[in-house]
């Protein structure tokens, strides 16, 4: 998938899949001895917001989770699914940036950022606020970059519909880094028809699609998926699942896209958890697929899955 002339390959990273600047978590040291391998995906940060967010996640110094097993996140690896609540836990966008390890990387990446404030008026300011703060430092990267701008997270308590009518004042802001820009929504909250609109937006080089689905979302039987009806971070607003059950969810909504008349490249992913699921997205359109809860849940599928979608000749 090229946007802009640069190559971000045939898969990518869920953004966070491999932490804030790819190191990855402890789990994964274990895995990779039977398998776990990331070669050949793009990397995709972590989430990064305006100013520092507790989230639902205690971090380290390094800003790695500082529980292995947090509690905002539950899976269920025989379901194939699983639930996070994170709520996009970070020290601020400038605090990651102070690091230079985004500063440093040699292979074209894309960061992901997220305005969080409760009115369209400051969500717009805090964006603009980002997007000088990237500005700043850019001549510093080492490699290029995209930006990923997340319009759908399920754990930030705002109304997702607004978020999406937000999109075309988004990426005007945004374009003025001149950069690869994709938006990032959720198949919850993203109306076929509003999307499609973007098709004509000159600074939409893409779009990713989907996000985690809200727990008690109606598409979706909790009881049959969770054995549930009752999240178990109800608490903790009720978390975003991933894993198998979108898998079909999200084919669907990408062919009904394509048949509406969206040309533009489409970055698919959710519920990917063997080679197989990489060709139902290619097959209804997708420009190329990403993968997150897989990690988790079948990480020793990683590097088949992988090659595989380095395989296909995608749209």
């Amino acid at each position: 998938m090229k946007l802009r002339g640069i190559d971000f390959g045939n898969v990518l990273g869920a953004s966070g899949v491999q932490g804030f600047f790819g190191e990855g978590y402890w789990f994964h040291k274990v895995w990779s001895l039977f398998g776990l391998n990331f070669a050949r995906m793009t990397f995709v940060a972590k989430t990064a917001t305006l100013l520092p967010r507790k989230g639902n996640m205690l971090l380290t110094q390094h800003y790695t989770p500082r529980n292995p097993f947090p509690g905002c996140v539950k899976a269920r690896p025989l379901r194939g699914v699983m639930l996070n609540s994170v709520g996009l836990s970070n020290p601020g966008l400038g605090a990651l940036l102070g690091t230079g390890n985004w500063q440093k990387r040699t292979e074209p990446f894309l960061l992901s950022i997220m305005s969080l404030t409760d009115t369209p008026k400051k969500r717009m300011e805090e964006l603009r606020l980002m997007v000088e703060i990237i500005g700043f430092v850019k001549d510093s990267f080492s490699a290029p970059f995209g930006l990923q701008i997340n319009l759908s997270c399920p754990n930030t308590r705002h109304n997702p519909h607004e978020l999406i009518g937000e999109s075309a004042k988004v990426l005007e802001i945004a374009d003025i880094l001149g950069v690869p820009i994709m938006p990032k929504y959720s198949i919850a909250s993203a109306p076929v028809q509003a999307i499609r609109e973007l098709n004509d937006h000159p600074s939409c080089d893409a779009i990713c699609v989907s996000n985690t689905l809200p727990f008690g979302w109606q598409g979706v039987d909790w009881q049959s998926v969770w054995g549930s009806k009752t999240s178990p971070l109800a608490k903790l607003g009720g978390g975003g699942l991933s894993g198998k059950t979108l898998r079909p969810l999200v084919c669907e909504w990408i062919a009904r896209l394509r048949d509406a008349g969206f040309t533009k490249p489409i970055n698919g992913g959710g519920g990917i958890l063997c080679s197989k699921d990489v060709e139902h997205y290619h097959d209804v359109g997708a420009s190329s697929v990403f993968l997150g809860s897989v990690a988790v849940l079948r990480p020793w599928r990683v590097e088949a899955i992988i090659n595989q979608a380095n395989n296909l000749n995608w749209r």
